[in-house]
């Protein structure tokens, strides 16, 4: 009994190697006949493979890259309704895409021209024709806000320019135009935003000057018991801005020397004005200017401009409302930003000829 048992196992350890080395002679059977392929066929192989090489990258420089000369922070709108073919051309004579063809054929791939979702598209950088075939399919707009910090004082027209520098597809024209012909010059409160690259003119106004009624709601008594108007606090407030530091105690100094010459019809004499309607300031003006017969001229008109000459801050704002009561009727500032007071002109000559000389 013990003899069989021990002849099976020796059998089993036989068969065993015996496996083992008929699958090393089949492996190496296999491995002999790919060396022998390779051998014969290398340069078929390596033509191959160069010619393959060579089409990629001509595909890869005519049509799969972004062009030169793709539009910085590109803005592109696919209205509804247009064809696959209008699209492709469009974004190829943008300069989005090298090739509408190539376009057409990758979303035709990816279910057709109805698969094209309408919408404006945001490219912040260049993206190769791929990655538009796959935003304008699946509508992914790449619409990602874009933070704009508006500084105080700053008028209608430098917002503008700010807005345009950051969102070049913003209608700044339109802007200024919309802000003058609706008088919201003042209203416009200064403060950081996140805009859409695709924000209309008008939206951006609405936001601005519903953020300035939020601000300015916690003084709506302080207003009242001031007895002036809220437009007339807010051209005061503009003045105030531009013609003191950011000392919150010279802005309620400046703005009470301002309120007193209303009331004693002095004209107001703010250089400020001039830099609002021809971009001129203290040390560029000249008396041609200062005699010019203009509404935002304060040296020759009394009272306050016809609008405000910025959108000021908070700050200048409770500096209108309520103004500090002071014997000055002068003021000046010198280059560094320090603020000069006088009772009479003769004092305010004075104070030019020693920090503005």
């Amino acid at each position: 009994m013990n003899f069989w048992l021990k002849l099976k196992e020796k059998v089993a350890v036989l068969l065993e190697r015996e496996s083992s080395h008929v699958q090393l002679i089949a492996w190496r059977n296999r491995v002999t006949k790919i060396v022998v392929f390779f051998d014969k066929n290398i340069l078929k192989i390596l033509a191959g493979a160069l010619l393959l090489l060579f089409f990629i990258s001509i595909f890869y420089f005519l049509a799969w890259r972004a062009p030169r000369g793709f539009p910085d922070q590109a803005l592109v709108t696919v209205e509804k309704g247009e064809s696959l073919s209008q699209v492709a051309t469009s974004f190829e004579e943008k300069k989005i895409i090298r090739s509408d063809f190539w376009l057409k054929a990758i979303i035709f791939i990816m279910g057709g021209q109805k698969r094209v979702v309408a919408g404006d598209y945001y490219f912040p950088s260049s993206v190769n024709v791929f990655r538009v075939a796959t935003m304008i399919h699946n509508g992914k707009f790449g619409l990602i806000s874009i933070k704009v910090t508006i500084p105080e004082g700053s008028s209608s027209y430098e917002i503008a320019e700010i807005l345009k520098k950051e969102i070049p597809s913003f209608d700044s024209k339109g802007f200024t135009s919309e802000v003058t012909d609706n008088n919201y010059e003042g209203f416009l409160f200064p403060d950081t935003y996140f805009f859409t690259p695709n924000v209309k003119a008008l939206d951006v106004i609405l936001m601005m000057r519903e953020n300035f009624a939020r601000q300015i709601d916690p003084y709506k008594e302080d207003i009242l018991k001031s007895k002036k108007s809220l437009n007339d606090i807010v051209i005061m407030a503009s003045i105030v801005e531009d013609e003191s530091n950011s000392s919150q105690e010279n802005k309620r100094i400046v703005a009470g020397i301002l309120w007193e010459r209303l009331r004693l019809k002095m004209p107001l004499q703010v250089d400020s004005a001039f830099q609002y309607y021809n971009g001129k300031n203290s040390y560029t003006l000249t008396k041609t200017d200062l005699a010019e017969d203009h509404p935002y001229n304060t040296y020759v008109n009394k009272g306050l401009p016809p609008t405000a000459i910025t959108n000021p801050g908070i700050e200048s704002i409770k500096a209108a409302i309520a103004p500090t009561q002071t014997k000055y009727l002068y003021f000046l500032s010198d280059k560094k930003g320090n603020m000069y007071y006088a009772k009479d002109f003769e004092e305010h000559k004075l104070n030019r000829e020693l920090y503005l000389n």
